[in-house]
């Protein structure tokens, strides 16, 4: 081979080598290239997540809101200021009963079971009015949202007529049907339909169960909440005639049998 073969071989090796050395550096930087765009991708997806979930941390809960709400949609059959007077019963009834009660409260659901029907048989023969006061405590106690859930759904029934607010709370109350006090299963509106559909004016009824899902009465649910907190009584269930405590006898609590509050009652009558 001529020396000048040999250079000219030489040449054409290095200019490739520079031509490779050029192509892998130029794959090296693109390579660069797009690691650095990931890696500022995931950046602004973990910062993203990261400010979602503060705007979602400091996002008032939809009770809170509930709780918070200026316009309040209430229940018909109701008066008072944003509807939380609910009584039920004869005009021509010179009493009215109060009645305090939380729809999680086990003792509730024990005097419902044992008093409750009573309490409605009195109502419809115009001995006395009812009226009603909702609480929802429980769910501060205990965890969870199920005592507000099913008082707007008592709103919800509420809407549809007073006979039909009873008998979802006696419903609510049953002992086929109310939970244990941890058990929040109020808070699930499949459950709270489940139940309704033991009450005829209820079944089927999809008015009810749009007020029910869509959370019509929440906020109304939460003012008549702060209305017991105002009324100064510090357990349910609570009795009341005309502001007296109708109790049982030798008892600061209330009655939890029938005879005892047929007595109780007796004796509130005649004040």
């Amino acid at each position: 081979m001529s020396n000048r073969n040999n250079q000219a071989n030489k040449a054409a090796a290095r200019e490739r080598l520079r031509a490779e050395r050029e192509m892998q550096a130029k794959k090296d930087k693109a390579r660069r290239q797009v690691i650095v765009a990931a890696s500022a991708v995931a950046v602004l997806a973990v910062a993203g997540g990261i400010g979602y979930a503060v705007v979602q941390a400091n996002k008032p809960s939809e009770w809170v809101a509930a709780a918070d709400a200026k316009n309040v949609t209430a229940p018909k059959h109701t008066e008072g200021e944003n509807g939380t007077t609910v009584v039920i019963g004869k005009a021509e009834a010179k009493k009215t009963l109060e009645i305090y009660e939380d729809s999680r409260c086990p003792v509730c659901a024990t005097f419902e079971q044992n008093v409750g029907a009573k309490v409605d048989k009195d109502v419809e023969a115009g001995t006395y009015k009812l009226r009603y006061v909702g609480a929802t405590f429980i769910d501060n106690s205990d965890q969870g949202t199920g005592s507000k859930n099913a008082l707007s759904a008592l709103g919800a029934a509420l809407d549809v007529s007073p006979e039909a607010f009873l008998a979802y709370k006696n419903a609510l109350y049953s002992q086929q049907f109310h939970p244990e006090e941890t058990d929040d299963k109020f808070s699930k509106d499949s459950y709270l339909l489940e139940v309704a559909d033991t009450v005829p004016a209820l079944k089927g009824n999809a008015k009810f169960r749009e007020n029910v899902e869509s959370g019509t009465f929440d906020a109304w649910a939460m003012k008549m909440s702060k209305t017991f907190d105002k009324s100064g009584v510090r357990g349910t269930p609570t009795l009341k005639m005309d502001g007296k405590p109708v109790t049982a006898e030798g008892s600061e609590n209330a009655p939890m049998t029938v005879a005892q509050f047929d007595a109780a009652i007796s004796k509130a009558l005649k004040a």
